[in-house]
């Protein structure tokens, strides 16, 4: 059939003046409200959580939700081009607490809370007036979820819930938790969902972890002890939480992995824009040819993982099985990523070591990405398997 008359065929990507538009607005939201204070809310070890409220007001927590729900019943796509975009914030930690909350917690009672649990919990996330956190990774077990230890028991009508959470993104100030307990016996079939209000009898906050990147973004310990909230806030089913988790590592990781897209394209802009205004010996530094043949590899090897995510989304938005590839487009980007900013840093010279370029930054906070939402070693065993290598 001949292209030019193939009427029928649908766009790849498809992305409309609907996305384009998504474009602008969280670009001029990161520029004006996230980059002028990124350097500041680093030093800080946290952001103003009036900043939830106004990514909520923008819509950038409800992109795919439903309408009667409050979302703007959107498509993947849609989320592609807000992710990509949020690198405009020269702030990947703030990127991070803020896709928590849109990606990690609300969907996920969007899709299976009950209307009672949507009105107590989904209504206040979608606002910004409550900040949600995930609640599944421990000291004894973070990529192998079968091995959790936090117990819920049943004692009439509510659950008496005891243990430790680490490593929890927004844990600080959360006001509810979506928490995976074990309610059945060991291993993957015993765990649950459940929503957590933080206000519960119990609960502590056991310290804020000081990390060497991603400084704005709160990292908790968190003890339950015997906290007790009512059975009625499972979420889905009781003891098929881990099938539930599993499923919504897929969203996490795809958008992760345009998240680190965005930071790699934002990190060659300002790192080719730097090589034209820096000179040495006689001539811009980005004119010597080790910068302009290392920027081609990159810039290619950067395509390469924007095409590789893009046909995630395509997979994610027909409702198709993508767990392999997402599963690469995490890896890959993800390592990309440590190369390629590594290299941006370089050209700056003693500047990139400094934290007046934003670079450093990106440098810094993009290590986490080979470990957050699954170890790069756990994506490989993963691929090894969908593959049955």
């Amino acid at each position: 059939m001949n292209p030019a008359i193939a009427t029928d065929t649908p766009v790849f990507p498809y992305f409309s003046d609907e996305h384009e538009l998504i474009r602008q607005t969280v670009k001029r939201f990161c520029r004006e409200e996230i980059a002028p204070h990124a350097e500041e809310w680093d030093e800080a070890g946290i952001f103003p959580r009036e900043l939830f409220r106004k990514a909520a007001e923008l819509g950038l927590f409800g992109v795919r939700i439903a309408p009667e729900l409050g979302g703007s019943g959107l498509d993947w796509w849609a989320t592609a081009a807000l992710h990509e975009t949020m690198s405009y914030s020269d702030s990947p930690s703030v990127n991070m607490g803020l896709m928590v909350q849109g990606e990690l917690t609300i969907p996920i009672v969007a899709e299976m809370g009950t209307r009672e649990q949507q009105q107590e919990f989904l209504q206040p996330a979608m606002s910004g007036e409550w900040i949600g956190a995930l609640g599944i990774s421990e000291p004894g077990g973070g990529s192998d979820v079968a091995r959790m230890q936090t117990r819920a028991r049943r004692d009439g009508g509510d659950l008496v819930i005891s243990g430790q959470k680490l490593w929890i993104t927004n844990g600080t100030r959360a006001d509810f938790i979506v928490l995976a307990v074990r309610t059945g016996d060991d291993g993957h079939r015993g765990i649950s969902l459940v929503l957590f209000p933080t206000r519960t009898k119990g609960f502590a906050v056991g310290k804020k972890l000081r990390k060497v990147g991603s400084m704005a973004s709160d990292t908790a310990e968190l003890f339950f002890d015997e906290c007790r909230i009512p059975a009625r806030n499972i979420l889905g089913e009781e003891n098929r939480g881990f099938y539930y988790i599993m499923h919504n590592f897929q969203g996490e990781r795809l958008t992760s992995a345009l998240g680190v897209l965005g930071v790699m394209e934002r990190s060659l802009e300002y790192a080719m824009q730097y090589g034209r205004e820096r000179s040495a010996f006689g001539s811009p530094v980005g004119s010597f040819q080790v910068w302009r043949h290392k920027f081609a590899e990159h810039l290619t090897a950067l395509e390469a993982g924007r095409w590789l995510c893009y046909r995630c989304v395509d997979l994610m938005n027909r409702g198709e099985k993508a767990v392999r590839e997402i599963t690469m487009a995490k890896l890959y980007n993800s390592e990309l990523a440590q190369r390629l900013i590594y290299d941006c840093m370089q050209i700056f010279g003693g500047f990139g070591y400094t934290t007046e370029y934003p670079i450093g930054r990106f440098w810094r906070d993009v290590r986490l990405y080979t470990i957050g939402a699954g170890t790069s070693e756990v994506m490989k065993e993963i691929i090894a398997k969908e593959d049955k290598i």
